[in-house]
């Protein structure tokens, strides 16, 4: 009867300490958090470099906050890392200037980013002509 009594109270113990850890954890949360609505978030700046790890800064009234973030290396720099764009297919190759286009419509502009509704880019045209049978040649086969 007697080690009944201590194994209750042990587990007695052990929830009390599982509780008081709980919300531990609940008031480290309650500070992070903030009741501002207005944040205001500056761009992506990379901690070296022009892509890669880095931060951006954030206020809002009187506070202020750090937040982490990442530019991949082949953004497009024109644009701006915010800025999340739907492109369509690439057009034809232009015989005048040696180049082809695509436009893209905004999809999305974070952290309040000012973005342009539409974009253009251009890459030069492949000077290699693809071949599209990728087996023998028939001379090979008799």
């Amino acid at each position: 009867m007697h080690v009944r009594g201590l194994l209750l109270l042990l587990v007695l113990i052990l929830l009390a300490a599982t509780a008081e850890a709980g919300k531990n954890k609940k008031e480290k949360v309650k500070k992070d958090i903030s009741e501002c609505e207005d944040w205001r978030w500056g761009p992506c700046v990379p901690n070296s470099k022009d892509c890669g790890l880095g931060y951006r800064e954030g206020t809002c009234k009187d506070e202020s906050k750090k937040l982490k973030c990442k530019i991949p290396c082949n953004w497009k720099k024109k644009f701006g890392a915010d800025c999340k764009y739907k492109f369509e297919s690439w057009g034809g190759c232009s015989s005048q200037t040696g180049v082809k286009t695509r436009s893209g419509i905004l999809k999305k502009a974070l952290y309040n980013a000012q973005c342009e509704e539409i974009v253009y880019v251009t890459k030069p045209c492949s000077s290699k002509i693809k071949s599209k049978s990728k087996g023998q040649s028939p001379s090979l086969l008799s």
